[in-house]
């Protein structure tokens, strides 16, 4: 289990391949998720869900909640305003973030009363730019202004920087300070699961690492 110094004593967590206890992280807290869709779209949490919506994240300013979101390469982004009480968790692929899912989170924790000069974020476990290997059709979705994002690779391929467009879509939002733990999933087999390593190892396909954060009681 991981966490961030950015994040300070709000109740969150990011896991390894070990299971993640919510419950060790939030006792008594109700673990709220939804059903992942690589989409930019928001839900407000406000009581236990009986249902999955679908969505990449979740916002809160309800004690007691912990929203969790799962992922095996892509970004898993915890944001809270410690000052105002409103915690987030979120989903960033490369499809949610290049789609707006971390802008529209943050104005959704906005519209509950958060500031984005007082929101901090720390982005969890997700495949590195030496790891992230993609092609013309990838590079192809990206504009002149995303250049830097993308690193020289083999003949008719770049290295995508993940995190690093993660951490700039997050200062578009508005957000100064943000700590990337820095831990390429791909990597690390032994300690994270990668979707894109397992396929590429024609291996099981559906590890996954949880992220969650809560407001305590």
């Amino acid at each position: 289990m991981l966490r961030s110094d950015v994040l300070g004593g709000v109740p969150h967590a990011f896991s390894t391949r070990d299971p993640l206890d919510p419950g060790a992280v939030l006792p008594g807290g109700v673990l709220v998720r939804v059903k992942q869709v690589h989409s930019a779209d928001v839900v407000f949490a406000t009581e236990a869900m009986t249902g999955a919506p679908h969505a990449d994240a979740i916002v809160t300013d309800q004690p007691g909640l912990l929203l969790g979101i799962v992922t095996a390469d892509c970004a898993p982004v915890l944001l809270c305003d410690p000052h105002s009480g409103v915690v987030a968790a979120a989903h960033a692929g490369w499809r949610g973030a290049h789609g707006g899912v971390l802008e529209n989170t943050v104005a959704a924790m906005v519209s509950l009363g958060a500031d984005p000069a007082a929101t901090v974020a720390a982005i969890g476990p997700t495949i590195a730019h030496p790891s992230y290997e993609v092609d013309g059709a990838f590079r192809s979705q990206f504009g002149d202004e995303d250049a830097r994002f993308f690193g020289a690779g083999r003949e008719g391929h770049w290295q995508f920087d993940l995190p690093a467009y993660v951490r700039h879509r997050l200062g578009c939002a508005g957000i100064d300070r943000i700590d990337d733990l820095g831990q390429d999933t791909y990597a690390q087999p032994g300690r994270f699961f990668s979707f894109r390593r397992a396929t590429h190892r024609a291996e099981d396909t559906g590890g996954r690492q949880l992220s969650v954060i809560g407001l305590p009681e």
